[in-house]
């Protein structure tokens, strides 16, 4: 009976949708469309529209600089959704004449009250009537506002981030639940089981110590009660300002973007009043380097049927270069050869089965438990190191194989290994860039820091160009600098920073040995 109840609801279905004539001859049923080869298009069906390319223009990124500064940027883009944000540079690491954390409570009062909404609930409903969602994020030098919405919605849309990043309310109800959001992240980044996001904290306080992108990411727990209003546009007043704005948009034409940002961006005053910035802070980054420990009971992170056991992370960084340096790009290729990861990670050639920290390490050493190399790169600096967990009894050790692998850098490189680091960036640049959100960020971060956007057939060819001799050169390079350390959990094996100094100089990256009368 359920067999025949499906077959008469899926011949509903094809009379509905007006194929009744088109029947199956398996059934022995017979049809005047029966010699009608399935290449010819189905009657009473619309013609389909396929994406096309014709010419270079039409995936080239356009960029407009409006009389205030602002620059606008698009990115055709076949579909019928659309993504569009404001970029702003402006992040933790301006704060230095600042309470720590503005830009952490900005991240969570975005798309709140605005002069025009009366609040977050009454935003998401006119963005629901797009089909749209909106998302903030800081990082240490970017602050973004993004809604992805239908192609028709875009004036709304525009007009929407225009209120939320010039006319925010920043009432004192919606500060004081900002207090108990960042009170609430702060206490589950202590808590969570993957120290990744602190440790990361840690290590660039670490390697620029008091300065620049070493300020806190996160707001201190002393300056939580201290922040208010009048400190918010006090910030906002000095950073929040067109000239160091980009609106961007993919999947929208560049004209009716620009017409969308004369209309609502330019010659509006924001909330916190016009008038020239007082002090916008230019510093250049300091690479310091030196070592940031935090003593840590790990053993109960993550109780349950399945506990993680009990370990000590260690962070080992150095110097590299900005993300505007030629350079940029073999320090790239050389995070991939370093690729790594957790000692459980599944998978073929695509998952970093075959980078050096897996084979070399992870292969070899059962006892850890983690080792992947991470690469952060910004404006005036950059920052590559290899994050590694082990049991507390193993830590020296862990350092002694880590900084071993930061001198092999300097190395041989084979010509095998260099092909799959590349093959494996390009693919990853690709597969990132099928996304819409993803290239919305990549278009506004670029015109952001540059003013224009090299295009993925440019990075791929950039790519191709890099030889074995620049990895070793920039590996060499940055072996010169002194080392940034960050240390959480059990450190009572952790040696000492002068040690791991001396490894990452010498020519087989061996701790010196140390002699103890008593263990």
């Amino acid at each position: 009976m359920a067999a025949n109840l499906a077959k008469t609801r899926a011949w509903g279905g094809i009379r509905r949708y007006g194929l009744s004539k088109y029947r199956s001859y398996s059934s022995g049923g017979s049809s005047a469309y029966h010699n009608i080869p399935l290449t010819n298009p189905l009657p009473g069906v619309p013609k389909p529209l396929f994406a096309s390319v014709d010419g270079q223009e039409k995936f080239e990124t356009k960029v407009t600089t409006l009389e205030n500064g602002l620059r606008v940027a698009s990115q055709n883009k076949f579909g019928q959704f659309c993504t569009v944000g404001i970029l702003i540079n402006s992040g933790a690491r301006h704060e230095t004449k600042y309470l720590s954390g503005i830009s952490h409570f900005l991240e969570k009062l975005a798309f709140s009250s605005t002069a025009q909404f009366g609040s977050k609930d009454e935003i998401l409903l006119t963005l629901e009537k797009h089909g749209g969602i909106c998302d903030c994020q800081t990082s240490r030098d970017t602050t973004m506002y993004a809604v992805s919405a239908d192609t028709k919605g875009l004036d709304t849309v525009v007009s929407l981030l225009a209120e939320v990043v010039l006319q925010p309310r920043l009432s004192e109800d919606e500060i004081e639940m900002t207090r108990m959001a960042v009170r609430f992240e702060l206490e589950d980044l202590n808590m969570r089981p993957d120290p990744e996001p602190l440790l990361t904290e840690m290590i660039h306080a670490a390697a620029y110590s008091g300065n620049t992108v070493g300020l806190p990411r996160f707001c201190p727990v002393e300056n939580i009660d201290k922040i208010n209003q009048k400190t918010l546009h006090s910030y906002m007043h000095n950073y929040y300002t067109a000239d160091r704005m980009v609106l961007a948009g993919v999947g929208i034409e560049h004209e009716q973007l620009l017409q969308c940002a004369k209309k609502y961006l330019l010659g509006v005053e924001p909330v916190w009043a016009s008038g020239k910035p007082r002090t916008i802070d230019k510093s250049i980054a300091q690479y310091t380097g030196g070592i940031v420990k935090v003593e840590k009971d790990m053993s109960d992170v993550s109780l349950g049927p399945t506990p993680i056991p009990e370990l000590t992370h260690i962070m080992i960084g150095l110097e590299s270069c900005s993300f505007l340096e030629d350079d940029f790009i073999p320090f790239a290729v050389l995070n991939m050869m370093m690729g790594g990861g957790g000692s459980f990670s599944a998978g073929g050639p695509g998952k970093g089965m075959f980078t050096r920290l897996y084979l070399n390490v992870l292969n070899r050493h059962h006892w850890m438990y983690n080792a992947t190399s991470y690469h952060h790169s910004y404006e005036d600096t950059g920052l590559l190191c290899i994050h590694a967990s082990a049991d507390p009894r193993q830590v020296r050790d862990m350092v002694e194989i880590i900084t071993r692998e930061f001198t092999l850098m300097a190395g041989g490189v084979g010509e095998v290994e260099l092909d799959r680091a590349k093959t494996q960036l390009k693919s990853m640049l690709m597969m990132n860039l099928e996304s819409r959100p993803v290239i919305f960020e990549d278009v506004g971060r670029q015109v952001l820091a540059t003013g224009a956007r090299k295009l993925p057939h440019e990075l791929c060819s950039l790519i191709d160009n890099v030889k074995a001799s620049d990895i070793k050169r920039v590996a060499t390079k940055m072996l010169r600098n002194k080392p940034a350390v960050a240390a959480l959990g059990d450190l009572s094996e952790l040696p000492d920073y002068e040690h791991i100094q001396a490894a990452l100089s010498s020519k087989d990256g061996r701790l010196p040995r140390s002699f103890r009368l008593f263990r």
